[in-house]
């Protein structure tokens, strides 16, 4: 099958590509790997084994994503739209030659009541919907959904967690730049008086918090070896990667809850997810009471063997929820509910 999938987000493109391609699937992708051996600027390597289809990529240099050329649709069996910023102009202004085809919106945790009221036509006439939460549908104007598969990460890459470093870290790109849409406030608050550290592009005017932006294989590490990982999300998603990451990684994850700054409850947005993956005292902490979250993490700090149990525990529901192997065969079923016949 010939996949022709259409990115604004590197890293899930890299999971979702590789994945795509160890299923046997021909992919094309618009976005960060459009070159397989993708650049050294992007935070994941190039994906080895996907080709390269040098045709379809000048075309993509001629042409923005607004006025797709028809050779290109003409290529593939499934079009695959990663929601974000201005993909629902793509689906809007190309939608007479996408009309008919295996199309299909990928959400991945930014739409609102607007972009469901904005793309209800076009699910009325064939646009498919392959949501990233069951939580989506609490959305204003949600307009349905034909499966929902998650975000995944792969348990033998993410594993290993020690925690020999008694610290407690986040991962968020410009995190006081975009302030209350990532938690600024209660992440800092959380992390004072601890021995801390902010990773991500973009955090510069966080002072001795800042830890840079880290390479991948970096990261992985400063995961494993760190005892406490905060977590607030960005709105309006349900989760977001880096929680991923974590959880599976096995360090323990202690969670603002949804409340804080109206988050997961604001213009009919209530997707927040992160009190129905946590269970508080069993894998992991997670509450909008600071002060209650200070003292566990000043618990974990301390108490090595209930960081250990935390981590195993959330750790095992990472595998459960998001795992590669489950999450294969959730896209797997899917791509063959198309029917779509090899020729």
């Amino acid at each position: 099958m010939k996949i022709f999938y259409l990115s604004v987000h590197s890293v899930l493109e890299y999971d979702e590509v590789s994945l795509f391609s160890e299923l046997g699937h021909d992919i094309f992708s618009w976005g960060a790997y459009t070159y397989p051996q993708g650049h050294p600027s992007l935070p994941r390597p190039g994906i080895p084994g996907l080709p390269f289809h040098a045709d379809l990529a000048d075309l993509s240099r001629r042409f923005p994503r607004t006025e797709i050329p028809i050779e290109m649709l003409d290529w593939a069996d499934v079009i695959i739209i990663m929601d974000g910023a201005g993909m629902h102009d793509v689906i809007e202004l190309n939608w007479a030659k996408l009309k008919g085809r295996n199309v299909i919106w990928r959400t991945i945790g930014q739409s609102t009541p607007n972009v469901e009221n904005r793309l209800s036509k076009y699910r009325s006439e064939g646009l498919k919907i392959v949501r990233y939460s069951p939580m989506e549908d609490k959305l204003k104007n949600y307009i349905g959904g034909d499966a929902t598969i998650r975000f995944y990460k792969d348990p033998t890459e993410f594993s290993g967690w020690n925690g020999k470093e008694a610290r407690v870290i986040n991962f968020t790109q410009t995190l006081k730049g975009r302030r209350i849409f990532c938690g600024y406030e209660p992440i800092m608050k959380l992390m004072d008086g601890f021995p801390s550290k902010i990773y991500g592009s973009g955090n510069e005017d966080l002072g001795s918090y800042n830890g840079g932006e880290l390479p991948y294989d970096l990261m992985k590490g400063v995961l494993r070896d760190s005892r406490v990982y905060i977590y607030r999300g960005t709105w309006p998603a349900s989760y977001t990667l880096t929680t991923i990451e974590a959880l599976m990684t096995g360090i323990p994850v202690v969670s603002v809850g949804s409340d804080i700054g109206n988050m997961g409850k604001h213009e009919g947005v209530e997707t927040y997810e992160m009190q129905h993956i946590i269970k508080n005292n069993e894998n992991g902490f997670v509450s909008d009471d600071l002060d209650y979250l200070r003292t566990k993490i000043k618990e974990l700090l301390v108490d090595e063997s209930l960081a250990k149990k935390i981590g195993e525990a959330g750790r095992k529901r990472a595998i459960e929820l998001f795992g590669r192997e489950t999450i294969r065969g959730q896209w797997q079923s899917f791509f063959d509910s198309l029917n779509i016949k090899d020729e």
